[in-house]
């Protein structure tokens, strides 16, 4: 068939155009019921706020009310691998008889992304209390949920963005769960079990989940994330390594296959996230730094938080850069070409952003994205 002049004038027009950028998304879980003393003592919606990473500086799409907490672990964010869903755990709820004091709750949220500017709450269903750190699976058929309140893992099948329940992993009295990750090939996952300061592997076949051991890879274990090739467990260990008289925070290494620890790399006062590069290659690390949580304290212009990269290396981490941050910092993300890091910065209500060119951390202040609830946790579908 020919086309008409005109036909083809637009035809040329169309194929001359700037291809548009693949989709690059973060999802950020806020939380409005941490009220603090000096501030307004309204409790603002917990949401969902949708980020678009494709150009910079990012930018907010959209948001949804949700039930969503900052207290427990910033891996409470799961996003699936194309970003057209994600997953949102509520470790806490406001509690109207005491508003300073939330309730722990027991919410997992499955929010729709197809519509990034408009997100939609699919499906919350109950998990256990305080519910916390989470992980979706590669092939994104299994969900596991942190438990603290009752030291347990729960299990959900996941099938066309809906969650069904499919038993619980009791850990022990005392056991106090606020993070579980899966290893890369799905047929392991590891829960960071703060209560009795080990990390306990799970053995997973189909939806059948079994606890199979367990590991020590510091004192107050609070997150973990695998290296790229799941040769390597990398936990936060909010008060150091296992052994000596430092309380230094460190980052503990764990070999997986022999179970054991191959090193400690003291990072810093209260490491509270960390997150690899999509590349596999960087380890970003949010330090809390002990900074004050709101400007009633009398310390709030002395301390801020901290945030450093490490090279990832067999078994080490090498410190590359480190930029001075924010108060009450949170969860950390990279963009997906590794050149840019966003930090939750929950006392100003902000993601701040950071360049990074391999070399140094270069802050963006103007850059920085508000919100009206305090941002908790932060995951893209490259983050986990």
């Amino acid at each position: 068939m020919r086309l008409s002049p005109a036909a083809s004038l637009l035809a040329l027009s169309m194929a001359l155009l700037p291809i548009p950028a693949l989709a690059a998304l973060a999802v950020a879980a806020n939380d409005g019921k941490q009220l603090q003393p000096g501030e307004s003592q309204t409790p603002t919606p917990d949401t969902v706020s949708v980020l678009d990473l494709g150009a910079y500086p990012p930018k907010v799409l959209g948001h949804v009310q949700v039930p969503a907490s900052m207290i427990g672990s910033p891996n409470a964010v799961a996003v699936d691998a194309n970003e057209k869903f994600a997953i949102v755990s509520a470790s806490q709820k406001f509690d109207p008889a005491d508003p300073t004091h939330p309730a722990a709750d027991d919410k997992v949220s499955v929010i729709d992304l197809a519509d990034p500017a408009n997100p939609k709450v699919l499906q919350t269903v109950p998990s256990g209390p305080l519910a916390s750190g989470l992980a979706m699976n590669k092939a994104q058929n299994l969900v596991l949920v942190a438990a603290k309140g009752d030291g347990s893992i729960y299990v959900f099948r996941l099938a066309g963005k809906k969650l069904t329940p499919a038993g619980k992993v009791n850990l022990g009295e005392g056991a106090q769960p606020v993070d579980v990750t899966f290893a890369p090939d799905g047929r392991k996952a590891y829960v960071v079990v703060q209560g009795v300061s080990k990390i306990m592997e799970l053995t997973v076949s189909g939806s059948k989940v079994t606890l199979s051991g367990e590991m020590v890879s510091g004192r107050t274990p609070y997150g973990a994330v695998f290296s790229r090739d799941g040769a390597f467990l990398f936990t936060t260990n909010l008060a150091g390594a296992p052994e000596g008289e430092d309380r230094t925070g460190t980052i503990g290494i764990l070999d997986v296959k022999a179970r054991k620890l191959v090193a400690s790399v003291p990072v810093g006062r209260v490491p509270e996230h960390a997150t690899l590069s999509p590349d596999g290659k960087h380890l970003a690390v949010v330090l809390a730094n002990g900074a004050a949580n709101n400007k009633s304290d009398p310390n709030y212009d002395k301390v801020v938080g901290i945030l450093k990269v490490y090279a990832v290396g067999a078994g080490k981490l090498d410190l590359v850069a480190q930029a001075d941050t924010c108060h009450w910092a949170q969860g950390a993300a990279w963009s997906h070409d590794g050149r840019v890091l966003l930090q939750q910065c929950a006392a100003e209500h902000q993601i701040q952003l950071y360049r990074f060119d391999g070399r140094a951390l270069v802050p963006d202040k103007a850059a920085a994205l508000s919100f009206e609830s305090r941002p908790g946790s932060l995951a893209t579908g490259k983050t986990r």
